[in-house]
């Protein structure tokens, strides 16, 4: 060791003398001198031997400047930025980070690390351990050994196993059974091998390089955490990082720093400095976002303060303070005093808080309670005493789902297994329920959305669930009254179109009842003659009832149409509907001269409607046809009703005339409320048949490509949708 030694000083001083010789012309001229400050991770010594000839190099191609390297430990860095006694710094990226956001220290060039003549501008962390240690084999082990790291501060010597470790529940600080820092990475490479440590950990290629060297044999020791990437040959138990940044100080000239920036860059990678450092020339700088990232995570200066900092983070961080503070404070005071005082203090903080908790569950509106694992009420506030009328007394330490769940709306037993609330715990799982029941304490039931979200304890482990709920009895009633809006309207609509109808359903009901009056007198005066002929008697009877069955059959259409019906569904024929509409319009079919073609496809599969409303579809299509129609005046007039099916999907029903057709500048908003292209309408007839259209799961169209007059469509789907 002593003859490495009396080498390194050596070959330092004879780069020296060779640096003097060469550039003697510009000492002579008084160069400006540049200071560079190296982080001296390896020894002030190697430091020079390594980056003097980078000096030189920048000297070469910079001659109005003089760089010198200079050696910074650890803990001289921040002082040397900070006094200005430094104009570049060459240190790792973890160091970097911190200058970059308090002394505004910017990058302009990466390192490529060199390794068998191959550039790496990426390293890592190496923990490790001898190989006779077998019971320390993964980060887990690491607990109760002692452990050398190099520095705090050095990012792949340290902060980067403490990632790995800390990600893995492991606490360098506590966890361990001692935390050495040697400041140097070959010191705790040696200090592994001298068994005054069990574990070591340095930065990527420290053994390589040292085993190279012959100072150590790599089968001594053993890779804890070994990490396998390709293209990257080195022993590595972390993630991997940007190399080290050659970074401007902010008082340097950015002149200066250009001429450095692109005097690096050019640097050839087998130039004689690059391979007395060891390394294979600079990079454009990169992204060090990752180290951001692992400072963050480790919550390192300068994100030491990131977050939220709790009082319970205080104390745990702080404790020996606050202790050692009120010891000097108190000392004179007698201990059972103090100690008397502080549980004082502790307890009415926790006082303080669960009041806050109560308070908090108390002004919210719904109700919230809290379940265990073993469906026992943990907590019940306010909101869910008063919507249930239980006292929380009654609920807490109760099965929650014997009180409040126990049944389903229809009366059927709802078991536990099957209990949403259950469910969230077992599965670890959010739920949210829109439409469920809970029970007060009177035995009647309520109408309830609910969410049911895990509870988790300190160890990260489900404990139970909170149930949030909100009692839509009002929703409901909202809902309830909105369809009875819906039915009343739908009904106003067909009283509406009656009311349009209304003289030509007269003149429709006087023919029969005016054939039923003659027939009838025809009948009294043949019965009163002396020549009576029972079979013409019989002929104009059988006339009479023909007349009054077709009375009747208009009164009963107009009954079926105009009274209220409920909005369930049956099982029905749309063909039937079809025929029972064109009885209502025959009137004004006859009245305008229009020529009625059906075309109904037969047989057709029974469907799940509402009777009445589709029959309102049909006749508000059919009687705005007749209507259009009435203003042709020329050529023959002509109302289509036509319906086929597709089988297993849908029926189709199609309403066509050859009237003038729709305006164009109506299309687009025929079917909203209020359009209406006739002088005294009111917009609403398609408006409501293409909402019964829709409440059907189907859909009302109106055929744009259809230009002999004006073609409706809507499909009704054999099955129900959801």
């Amino acid at each position: 060791m002593t003859l490495i030694r009396n080498i390194d000083r050596y070959g330092a001083l004879l780069h020296l003398l060779l640096f003097a010789l060469l550039f003697s012309p510009q000492l002579q001229a008084d160069p400006e001198i540049v200071h560079i400050g190296v982080l001296s991770h390896r020894g002030d010594q190697a430091t020079l031997r390594m980056w003097g000839p980078t000096a030189a190099y920048l000297a070469t191609n910079i001659p109005a400047y003089q760089f010198v390297i200079r050696p910074l430990k650890f803990d001289e860095v921040n002082s040397a930025v900070e006094t200005g006694k430094i104009d570049f710094v060459l240190v790792n990226p973890g160091i970097y980070v911190n200058l970059e956001v308090k002394y505004r220290v910017s990058r302009i060039a990466t390192l490529y690390n060199r390794r068998n003549d191959v550039p790496y501008k990426i390293f890592g962390g190496v923990i490790f351990t001898r190989q006779d240690h077998p019971e320390i084999n993964n980060l887990e082990d690491l607990r109760g050994h002692s452990m050398m790291a190099v520095d705090t501060t050095s990012l792949g010597g340290f902060q980067m196993a403490m990632r790995e470790m800390v990600e893995e529940g492991i606490d360098p600080y506590t966890d361990l059974q001692s935390l050495q820092f040697g400041g140097i990475h070959d010191y705790v490479v040696m200090a592994v091998l001298n068994s005054e440590v069990d574990v070591g950990a340095v930065r990527t290629d420290i053994l390589e390089r040292m085993a190279s060297a012959g100072t150590i044999d790599l089968n001594d020791f053993r890779i804890i955490n070994p990490q396998k990437v390709s293209e990257f040959p080195f022993a590595l138990s972390t993630r991997l990082y940007p190399e080290w940044p050659f970074s401007k100080v902010a008082h340097t000239a950015d002149s200066l720093a250009q001429q450095v920036a692109v005097a690096l860059l050019n640097m050839p990678h087998d130039h004689a400095a690059a391979l007395a450092g060891n390394y294979a020339g600079w990079t454009i700088p990169l992204d060090y976002q990752p180290v951001h990232d692992l400072f963050r995570t480790l919550k390192l200066p300068p994100y030491q303060n990131l977050g939220k900092f709790t009082l319970s983070d205080a104390i745990s961080r702080y404790w020996y303070w606050l202790l050692g503070g009120l010891l000097m404070l108190l000392f004179m005071v007698v201990m059972t005093l103090w100690v008397m005082r502080l549980n004082k203090a502790i307890q009415k903080a926790k006082n303080r808080l669960e009041l806050q908790h109560e308070l908090i569950l108390d002004s919210v509106a719904d109700g919230i309670y809290g379940v265990d694992l073993h469906g026992r009420s943990t907590f019940f506030n306010k909101a869910a005493e008063r919507i249930t009328g239980w006292e929380a007394a009654e609920v807490i330490g109760l099965n929650q789902h014997d009180i409040l769940h126990h049944t389903h709306a229809d009366g059927s037993p709802h078991r536990a297994e099957e209990c949403p609330v259950y469910q969230t715990f077992r599965e670890n799982q959010a739920r949210y329920v829109s439409d469920d029941v809970f029970w007060r304490k009177d035995g009647n039931s309520f109408p309830v959305e609910y969410s049911s979200t895990p509870i988790w304890g300190d160890s990260g482990k489900t404990v139970g669930s909170v149930v949030v709920f909100r009692d839509i009895t009002r929703r409901k009633r909202a809902e309830e009254e909105a369809r009875q809006h819906q039915l009343e309207l739908a009904r106003a609509g067909r009283l509406s179109t009656l009311g349009e109808m209304a003289s030509g359903i007269a003149h429709e009901l006087n023919q029969p009842l005016t054939a039923i009056s003659t027939n009838a007198q025809a009948s009294i005066r043949i019965l009163e003659s002396d020549s009576a002929n029972i079979n013409v008697c019989v002929d104009v009877m059988e006339r009479i009832a023909s007349q009054a069955d077709r009375a009747g059959e208009i009164i009963r259409q107009l009954r079926r149409l105009v009274r209220k019906e409920p909005l369930e569904r049956s099982e029905g024929e749309v063909n039937d509907l079809v025929n029972a509409v064109v009885v209502l319009i025959w009137p004004d079919v006859r009245r305008a001269s229009v020529r009625l073609e059906l075309d109904l496809e037969e047989p057709l599969p029974r469907i799940s409607l509402q009777p009445i409303q589709i029959e309102q579809v049909i006749l508000n299509l059919a009687r705005n046809a007749i209507e259009s129609l009435a203003e042709r005046v020329n050529g023959e007039r002509m109302l289509y009703i036509g319906t086929r099916s597709e089988p297993g999907e849908s029926i189709w029903i199609t309403v066509r005339d050859n009237g003038p057709g729709i305006k164009p500048e109506l299309a687009n908003t025929l079917f909203d409320p209020f359009v209406t292209g006739k002088p005294q309408g009111m917009g609403l007839g398609l408006s409501i048949s293409y909402g019964i259209i829709e409440a059907h799961g189907g859909k009302l169209s109106f055929n744009p490509a259809y230009r002999d007059g004006a073609e409706f469509t809507f499909y009704l789907p054999l099955r129900e949708t959801s």
